[in-house]
């Protein structure tokens, strides 16, 4: 029987964000050039693209945007999951 745990959620909560990023080892970054917000994370192919900025930043740019940060907690195989999206909050 599923526990649930590899289904998405949504937060706004940036403590919660915030948390959820650092457990797994990633930061704030934006796209290079412009103010498309990113989690990065070492290792991935992203990095060359992105520049990490500060929680600040990132969480002022989050709610002048309305977003909100689809994420899952698991893997279904029960593995901590990396999985996060930035979503359009009224659409969450």
């Amino acid at each position: 029987m599923a526990t649930g745990t590899s289904e998405a959620k949504v937060t706004t909560d940036h403590d919660e964000i915030r948390e959820w990023v650092e457990e797994r080892g990633g930061h704030p970054a934006q796209v290079k050039g412009t103010e498309l917000l990113r989690i990065d994370y070492p290792g991935f192919s992203g990095e060359q693209k992105l520049e990490e900025i500060s929680w600040d930043e990132f969480f002022k740019a989050f709610e002048e945007n309305n977003l909100a940060f689809l994420y899952q907690e698991e893997t279904k195989d029960g593995k901590q999951s990396r999985f996060s999206k930035l979503v359009d909050r009224d659409k969450a």
